[in-house]
């Protein structure tokens, strides 16, 4: 038998614990435009914390709705959850506890800021369901992953009104990039999907319009952040970062094509973390050494 820490690390690389990095860039861009320059250090690590928690709870919850689905599906047949080697028992206290830390976090940022954690938690914990219904699912996934920028904001500045306009375009943003990729990424499992009675954009319109639609998706990606930034009085380095995000989704569809997925790791993980990252950068190099400010 598996002692705790043994399990606790076989729960972390089946809940993916670092791909946390796909919407941690922009909580961070999301709390440096909320603070007009560098947040204090103990919101920074409040923010963290409620990023941690959150991302944890919905990837828990993913992989037990999940467990028997994945068990069926050659792709993801050896996960731990699907195994059994990570029991229901296990994965519902990991829930539940991401999601005290979650609402902990939040509460010690600031009233708004708890209050607005709950419906947030139901958002996040919803996406695991939404395949089972609507073909769309991705959009939520992408909903999801758009209210980080948000948060931060509020967890910055305790407020959600005209001003917060940036993050929010920030967060159309991220939720137009995350509904491209995920809808490239679930051509993967088109036969399964329909074979299951499952929903997404593959299995409902077929490989080559599922390829048009994320193009379209990305394409509305630098349009938002040249509009946030435009919103937000950034200067030259925000845009330049803006531009070269445009690049990169260009390169990433270059690297899968309608007959060739075998590159869909590269341009899922390695293409969107540096995407991230380059938002993330630009906005802050932006606002500290240019001192940009909001309008």
């Amino acid at each position: 038998m598996k002692s705790l820490r043994e399990k606790t690390k076989e729960f972390l690389r089946l809940i993916r614990f670092e791909h946390t990095l796909f919407a941690l860039p922009y909580a961070v861009a999301g709390a440096f435009l909320g603070a007009r320059g560098l947040p204090p250090l103990g919101t920074c690590g409040w923010i963290l914390l409620a990023m941690v928690g959150a991302r944890t709870a919905a990837m828990g919850f993913n992989r037990l709705v999940d467990r028997r689905i994945d068990a069926k599906n050659p792709r993801t047949a050896k996960r731990a959850s699907a195994t059994g080697v990570i029991s229901v028992p296990f994965l519902v206290v990991a829930i539940i506890l991401s999601s005290v830390v979650f609402g902990f976090a939040a509460w010690q940022l600031n009233p708004l800021a708890f209050y607005l954690a709950w419906p947030t938690l139901i958002v996040l914990l919803s996406y695991s369901l939404m395949k089972r219904f609507w073909h769309h699912s991705h959009l939520v996934l992408g909903f999801a992953l758009g209210l980080s920028p948000l948060g931060a904001w509020v967890a910055v500045r305790g407020t959600l009104d005209a001003a917060s306009f940036p993050a929010v375009l920030l967060g159309a943003a991220v939720m137009f990039w995350t509904n491209g990729f995920d809808i490239l990424y679930a051509c993967q499992d088109l036969e399964f999907d329909k074979a299951a009675g499952l929903h997404s954009v593959p299995a409902r319109f077929g490989t080559s319009k599922a390829f048009l639609i994320a193009r379209l998706s990305h394409l509305a990606v630098p349009i938002l952040l040249f509009w946030m930034g435009w919103e937000a009085s950034l200067n030259w380095v925000y845009f330049v970062g803006a531009g070269a995000v445009f690049v990169l989704l260009i390169y990433e569809h270059s690297l899968v094509r309608v007959d060739d997925l075998s590159r869909i790791n590269q341009a899922f993980f390695t293409v969107n973390v540096v995407i991230g990252f380059l938002v993330m950068f630009s906005t802050l190099i932006d606002i500290l050494w240019l001192g940009s400010k909001l309008k």
